[in-house]
């Protein structure tokens, strides 16, 4: 068992309804309200892009999982308690939408790769999150649905486009339309979830394949992210960006460092972060 291994399974104490814990270069952002199935609140919505910041301005950090405290739920969707004050009103529904898009985007954006980790109830807002991650492993007792329709509600565009990119308009319109639960079999099945683990080796795994990231070169796995993202909002050709980045990849230490290694028939020790 890895250093950062062990760090997770020691997980510390802490009082706030979501904190971010940074072990090695590795971070993990844990919803803490397992009494309610980690629901998300307001607060929790805003809280998540200045933890992502947090991790963006960390240099040892190179991967953020997302996680639920406790083992019954990554999180089971809203904070009901909610519906019937801050979302009972037109104002007040902006003003929350408009929380949970910036949070999205937050997470769709970071220049770190992304994971969400999760374990039982990932329902509404939590599934959100989830879509937006680059990644979803799941236990076996992964439960997934998004039910706006449940609700009278109707989710926003960002959100929506995560579930079409990863299981196409059938799929996500059988998601949306039913408002029912999938498990993690057929969440996987349709391309909802990357990865299916045993709950006794979820954790592990998760952050075994964390390291496997870590362990290659960050320019070359950032930029690789930025690209996937420009693709999937349309691009077909390089920006005057994208191109920059990828001249810069043959100017780096990375690369000359990446092609000592292989001549040297070694593991490459690179120094970007």
């Amino acid at each position: 068992m890895s250093k950062n291994q062990e760090a997770f399974s020691r997980e510390k104490t802490y009082s706030e309804p979501v904190y971010l814990q940074v072990e090695g270069e590795i971070a993990f952002i844990c919803f803490n309200r397992p009494d309610k199935r980690n629901a998300l609140s307001y607060e929790i919505w805003l809280r998540i892009p200045q933890l992502i910041e947090e991790c963006e301005n960390d240099a040892n950090v190179k991967v953020i999982i997302f996680k639920g405290t406790g083992s019954a739920a990554f999180s089971a969707g809203a904070d009901i308690s909610e519906f019937k004050t801050l979302r009972y009103t037109a104002e007040g529904a902006e003003k929350y939408n408009k929380a949970t898009m910036i949070a999205e985007k937050s997470i769709m954006n970071a220049s770190k790769p992304t994971i969400a980790m999760i374990q039982g109830f990932c329902v509404g807002g939590g599934c959100e999150i989830a879509v937006a991650c680059d990644f979803r492993f799941s236990d076996e007792q992964g439960k997934f649905g998004i039910t706006p329709a449940k609700l009278g509600l109707v989710y926003n565009t960002p959100g929506t486009k995560n579930v079409v990119d990863l299981v196409g308009p059938a799929k996500a319109k059988d998601i949306l339309y039913t408002g029912r639960l999938l498990d993690a079999g057929e969440a996987n099945r349709i391309g909802l979830i990357d990865r299916i683990y045993p709950a006794e080796a979820i954790k592990e795994e998760t952050v075994r394949y964390a390291e496997l990231i870590c362990r290659n070169a960050q320019l070359s796995v950032r930029g690789s992210k930025k690209i996937i993202n420009e693709v999937l909002a349309g691009a077909i050709e390089d920006s005057p960006e994208t191109a920059e980045l990828v001249i810069e990849s043959f100017l780096s230490e990375d690369y000359r460092e990446g092609v000592r290694s292989f001549l040297e028939k070694r593991k490459p020790d690179f120094k970007y972060s």
